[in-house]
C-alpha cells in the first residue's frame, strides 16, 4: 500500500509494509505523574517521523522504552518483529545493533580519537572484522558527514557541529535499520543546523533507514518530516505531514506552528 505525504512543499509516496517500529497504548508514569498514557506510533522503513511536544512531555521517555532502558507500566513495544519489552539483557543488545542513537549531548568519549569513537561500537558488539576492514568502515562513515580528515584528531579539537557530525558517523558505522534522533540541532547555530538537518536527509535518501526525530526545531520539523506526531497529555493527540499540522485550527497544534 502507499501513502502520498507532503513533505515542505513537495510529496513523496511511502511504500507501507510491516512497521518497523510499533508502539501501541504505551502507558508510563513515575509515582503520580502519568507521562504517557495510551501512547500510539508506527514507524516505516524510509520514513522520517518527527515527534513534537512541549518540554517534559514524555519524548525522552518514549525513546528509553523504545531502546529498552525504561520498562513500561503497560502496552507494546515491537521493533523489528522483537518484543522490546520481554527481551532480556542479551537480546536486548543484539537489537540494539540496528538501531542508531544520536545523542542531544553527542555522547563522544573525550579521552578517544574520532577514529576510536567510531571503533567503539564495532569492539562493542564484539563484530568480527580484520582491521583493515574497520579502518575502511571508519573511513566511509566519516566520509558521509564529510569529515575523513578528521579521523585521527580528539573531539576536544571539533566545533559542536562537527562533534555532532562525528556522533551520526558513529551512529551510522553499523547500518542501522532504524535511526533515532533525540534533538538532534539543539545548541548549534543557524548554518549549522541546516547542515545536520541536510544530513539527516542524506542519510535517509542513501541508507533508507527508518528514523524517530525530536525536535523543537520547527526548520527541522518541516523539512525532513513525512510525518509529524504531536505527543500532547501523553498520547499522540494527532499525526499528519507537516502542511496538515500548519493548517490545524487547533488551539493546541497551533501553539507549536504560530
Amino acid at each position: 500500500m502507499a501513502l502520498q505525504e507532503e513533505t515542505a512543499g513537495t510529496s513523496r509516496v511511502l511504500q507501507k509494509g510491516a512497521p518497523v517500529l510499533s508502539v501501541q497504548h504505551l502507558c508510563k508514569s513515575f509515582g503520580s505523574h502519568t507521562v504517557l498514557n495510551d501512547f500510539c506510533v508506527e514507524l516505516y522503513e524510509g520514513e522520517n517521523v518527527v515527534v513534537l511536544g512541549k518540554s517534559g512531555s514524555g519524548k525522552s521517555v518514549l525513546i528509553k522504552c523504545i531502546i529498552g532502558l525504561l520498562k513500561p507500566d503497560s502496552g507494546s513495544i515491537t521493533v523489528l518483529g522483537e518484543d522490546i519489552p520481554s527481551l532480556n539483557d542479551e537480546a536486548l543488545d543484539t537489537i540494539r545493533m540496528k538501531i542508531g542513537f544520536l545523542f542531544q549531548s553527542n555522547a563522544l568519549y573525550d579521552s578517544m580519537t574520532v577514529r576510536q569513537n567510531l571503533e567503539f561500537p564495532l569492539r562493542r558488539h564484539s563484530i568480527n572484522l580484520g582491521q583493515e576492514q574497520v579502518d575502511q568502515l571508519v573511513h566511509d562513515a566519516l566520509d558521509d558527514v564529510g569529515l575523513a580528515h578528521t579521523m585521527d584528531m580528539m573531539p576536544a579539537e571539533l566545533s559542536g557541529g562537527m562533534r555532532k557530525r562525528v556522533a551520526l558517523a558513529r551512529t551510522l558505522i553499523l547500518k542501522p535499520s532504524i535511526i533515532l534522533y533525540d534533538e538532534p540541532t539543539t545548541g548549534l547555530d543557524p548554518i549549522t543546523s541546516r547542515e545536520i538537518i541536510q544530513l539527516i536527509k542524506n542519510v535517509q535518501q542513501k541508507y533508507h533507514a527508518a528514523s524517530l526525530i525530536i525536535s523543537h526545531d520547527m526548520d527541522c520539523v518541516r523539512m525532513v518530516a513525512d510525518r509529524v506526531v504531536m505527543l500532547i497529555e501523553g498520547r499522540n493527540y494527532r499525526e499528519g505531514s507537516y502542511g496538515a499540522m500548519i493548517s490545524e485550527k487547533d488551539p493546541l497544534i497551533k501553539a507549536f506552528f504560530e
